[in-house]
């Protein structure tokens, strides 16, 4: 069982001889617990040697404030942690619209990065994000949106996005990426740095749980059969999310 440990709010999983660091941001549904809802792919990372922080957030309008509070927290695990003290490589690894607040960080503040790994991008505006925004839009005396809103992060990127080597990750059936969107931004600063990929699976892949319990009735049942379809095509999907994001961050050893 993983030895996750708090340190300043951050979920954190420290290997034994650690050869590189990774900042981890999730959904924004799904980031308040990230070593329990991204557990799999990150322990996965973490036993081949990966320092994890995992930084937790309650999602709000403020996406900027977010961005900031995020940055803190992991440097400050950084500095507790005493993995300042071996100057390994730090990547950035986002997923949906932790995509959007590690570009922001990118952007906005002076950070040492060696790479990001963006997964699922995503960057709709709240009406579309946020239940019951749209509705009170409609009333004359709001007018909701993220700070930055989409349009503005797109301005952010072109002017500020600071060139790093980065990984972009779509998945096939994902309906609600925009990752072609984001890409051209980001090659206007360094093409070469630019990789991407598009995998099999959904928004949803990199979400998951440990261990997937599926426990068969006292018969094999067609419904057994379907759990157990599910189960292979999940861990086939994330299995090749892991690899290919390994073969990223050190292709020589991959």
């Amino acid at each position: 069982m993983a030895n996750w440990e708090e340190i300043a709010g951050n979920s954190v999983l420290l290997p034994s001889q650690p050869k590189g660091i990774i900042h981890f941001l999730g959904g924004a549904f799904v980031a308040t617990a990230p070593q329990v809802t991204y557990s799999w792919l990150l322990e996965s990372l973490a036993e081949e040697g990966y320092a994890i922080i995992a930084t937790p957030f309650l999602n709000d309008l403020n996406h900027s404030a977010i961005a900031q509070r995020a940055l803190n927290r992991f440097e400050t695990a950084y500095q507790r942690s005493g993995l300042f003290r071996r100057y390994l490589p730090i990547y950035g690894l986002g997923h949906s619209m932790g995509c959007k607040l590690h570009l922001l960080i990118n952007s906005l503040y002076e950070v040492q990065r060696s790479g990001n790994l963006l997964i699922s991008y995503n960057n709709y505006p709240a009406r579309k994000s946020v239940p019951l925004v749209e509705q009170l839009n409609n009333l004359v005396e709001f007018d909701l949106e993220f700070t930055p809103s989409p349009e503005r992060t797109y301005e952010i990127l072109r002017s500020d996005y600071k060139p790093a080597r980065t990984l972009l990750v779509q998945f096939q059936n994902d309906t609600i990426d925009q990752t072609e969107q984001l890409k051209p931004i980001l090659e206007q600063h360094s093409p070469s740095l630019i990789s991407y990929l598009q995998l099999s699976g959904n928004h949803l892949t990199p979400v998951n749980p440990k261990e997937w319990n599926w426990n068969p009735g006292s018969s094999f049942s067609p419904l057994d059969a379907l759990g157990q379809w599910f189960k292979q095509q999940f861990y086939r999907d994330i299995e090749q999310l892991k690899k290919e994001v390994l073969r990223w961050l050190d292709p020589i050893v991959v």
